[in-house]
């Protein structure tokens, strides 16, 4: 009896072992069954003191330090670190009314931040820029595992490598937000650090966005407790939407064969190389907004409301409105901290346009430390620069400045036939022709076009230069920062060269039959994310108005679909490396 209970004893102790230890094998992520196992304990928690405000945040702090670290490991303590420095920083600039001591502490304050992402994120980027520079040789020395394990007397840390905190990006850019709001007297610092962990550290949107701004979520911290039978079929709705989302568009799409494609392009067809590009912005979209649909869903069970960080972006009719579209939080941040300080609009049209390529050269590096992502910025940022001229333009304009390049590049790809020629021709020779067809069109019609055709022209040419720019995106995604660049570029070279090549046009029907069901999941999507916005809005509504019974059957069924294409490898969130 005795050997019984000791052997019990020592299960539970296991067991409770396992559920406050980080194990890298099982981060807690949306997809897994972990993570629901640890919501619902801590959901359970949370009902118990849903009404006690101070307890209630406290204790929901505590749950999301213990979420990022089985995310995360040791890592916490830099997310510990920002919390208690945000804390007092922002306290000293709310009490303080001099303001050269004010923009002191909120410069040391945005530096700090910054300084813990520079050494994190970018320590190998400026190191590589450096050495390219100055031809040195400097290799990267992690200091903080040194000190440890001189500290610590082992070598239980790598000092030659440094690891990337999972979304610290996120938390990042929501505490320089905080300062400078509090700066601006936007809001007022959060009187308790409990609290004010609670606003930094909130799990669902912890570790992949949305990055949520203090004047929206600050004053939810002091709110009573509220979720109306409606609000909660929505939060349901968003959380299977995030799951089918995540599991049977990203995943399924990423492994059958996006992930086969950009890891060796050269064995596969020019088609083939092109449908993954478009397979691709589907699959990083039904990722990225998947996951911000389970963490608005899960935020909004325990009555807490997260910003939209999506609205349908592949119906943006130019760069500039997909920008508004996609990944709204940061695109608004980086406008509000970045683009509106450094001059935005005000200080004359070649000022604007610098602060807006800054702007997004910037953003392009946020989203990762090699070059293919600054370039993937960079194009972005030419491309709104050409539609802010475009549309100003008269029509006989339009068919010069469509002409011109495209007889350009016919020329220097009659005389050098390279694949990045060849596509240059075919991309401006499909916006030369589609220009003059519309000018004819509107010289008859007198400036009266069909709104729906020139709509549906201008979305898909938007949605092709954004799927193009993906590819500077997509190469570098998922790399260790020591060899990102050199991959990043030889990939986008051989599926350029494999692209531009000549194609086996008869080959193309055999290759969508054998990829049939990949391209249906890829069509059926891409319908869906078209629809109008006000059938989704009914749709869900409906849902959310179910009677009970009829939602858990609903449910269940999702969940049942749901399994059948969880694949085998674990499928990280993309944005979580960011």
């Amino acid at each position: 009896m005795n050997k019984i209970l000791t052997m019990d004893g020592e299960l539970l102790k296991q067991f409770f072992i396992s559920i406050f230890s980080f194990d890298e094998r099982y981060p807690l992520l949306f997809t897994q069954f972990n993570f629901w196992a640890f919501f619902a304990v801590v959901f359970a928690g949370f009902c118990l003191m849903k009404n006690k405000r101070l307890l209630r945040n406290t204790y929901l702090f505590f749950m999301s330090v213990l979420f990022y670290y089985k995310t995360s490991g040791l890592f916490v303590l830099i997310l510990i670190f920002s919390t208690i420095f945000g804390f007092f920083v922002g306290k000293g600039l709310d009490r303080s009314q001099k303001t050269p001591y004010r923009k002191f502490l909120l410069t040391i304050g945005v530096v700090v931040n910054l300084a813990i992402l520079f050494y994190f994120k970018y320590a190998y980027f400026f190191t590589d820029v450096y050495n390219s520079l100055f031809h040195s040789k400097i290799e990267i020395v992690n200091y903080l595992a040194k000190w440890a394990n001189e500290w610590s007397g082992t070598n239980r840390f790598d000092a030659g490598k440094i690891l990337l905190p999972v979304g610290i990006s996120f938390y990042t850019f929501q505490n320089i937000s905080y300062l400078v709001d509090v700066y601006r007297r936007k809001v007022a610092s959060v009187r308790n650090i409990l609290d004010f962990g609670f606003y930094t550290s909130f799990f669902p949107q912890l570790v992949a966005g949305p990055i949520i701004r203090a004047n929206q979520f600050i004053p939810q911290l002091y709110k009573p407790f509220f979720l109306s039978r409606r609000q909660f079929g929505i939060a349901v709705f968003w959380i299977l939407n995030g799951l089918l989302k995540k599991i049977i568009l990203s995943d399924y799409l990423a492994v059958n064969f996006v992930d086969r494609v950009f890891n060796n392009p050269t064995m596969f067809t020019g088609f083939e190389n092109l449908m993954a590009l478009f397979t691709y912005s589907l699959q990083v979209y039904a990722d990225f907004s998947g996951y911000t649909d389970i963490a608005i869903g899960v935020a909004m069970l325990m009555g807490f409301y997260l910003p939209i960080n999506f609205n349908s972006p592949y119906k943006a009719q130019n760069p500039g409105e997909f920008w508004k579209r996609w990944h709204i939080s940061l695109s608004t941040w980086l406008k509000d901290y970045l683009y509106i300080p450094l001059g935005g609009n005000r200080k004359g049209k070649v000022r604007t346009q610098i602060n807006l390529m800054l702007t997004m050269l910037l953003g392009g590096l946020w989203h990762g430390a090699s070059w293919n992502f600054v370039i993937w910025g960079g194009l972005n940022g030419v491309g709104i620069l050409l539609y802010k001229l475009w549309r100003n333009l008269t029509w006989l304009k339009k068919v010069l400045m469509c002409f011109i390049p495209f007889m350009a590049f016919a020329i220097v790809d009659y005389l050098y036939p390279l694949p990045v020629f060849n596509i240059a021709v075919i991309w401006t020779g499909i916006i030369f022709f589609g220009t003059l067809i519309s000018a004819i069109y509107n010289a008859f019609r007198r400036g009266k076009p069909i709104k729906w055709l020139s709509r549906t022209w201008a979305i898909f040419l938007t949605f092709v230069f954004i799927t193009f720019t993906r590819l500077f995106f997509r190469s570098g995604s998922n790399l260790d920062p020591a060899e990102a660049n050199e991959v990043a570029w030889n990939t986008a070279k051989n599926m350029v060269g494999q692209i531009g090549s000549a194609w086996r046009v008869d080959l193309i029907p055999k290759m969508i039959y054998e990829y049939r069901f990949v391209f249906l999941l890829f069509v059926a999507g891409m319908i869906i994310h078209w629809l109008p916005s006000r059938w989704k809005r009914w749709y869900r509504l409906n849902f959310a108005l179910m009677p009970i019974w009829l939602m858990v059957i609903v449910v269940c069924i999702c969940v049942f679909i749901i399994y059948q294409f969880i694949t085998a490898d674990l499928q990280p969130f993309i944005y979580f490396q960011f």
